[in-house]
């Protein structure tokens, strides 16, 4: 059985090593996208050490995000921990 050696030509060789290098750059830098984790009125008033009205409140002042599926309301966690603010000494 004889091997047949087939060459591409050079422009062809070129952009497959440049074709290599982009997709090697995507996948150093590529960061699956986090699932959005919700939280229930009772769940942010245990993480905040509050009551549940206060969860309201803070809520109806627009400190707090809330979302609504159905009858049920939802804060995402992220948007929780970005409402806490380091106070200036």
């Amino acid at each position: 059985m004889q091997t047949i050696e087939f060459k591409l030509p050079e422009s062809l060789t070129d952009e497959i090593k440049a074709l290599k290098k982009e997709l090697q750059e995507i996948k150093d830098n590529f960061i699956p996208k986090e699932q959005t984790k919700y939280l229930s009125r009772n769940q942010v008033a245990e993480m905040l050490g509050i009551n549940v009205s206060s969860v309201h409140n803070w809520t109806q002042k627009g400190i707090l995000q809330a979302y609504q599926i159905g009858g049920r309301v939802y804060y995402k966690r992220k948007e929780l921990e970005a409402a806490i603010v380091k106070l200036q000494k």
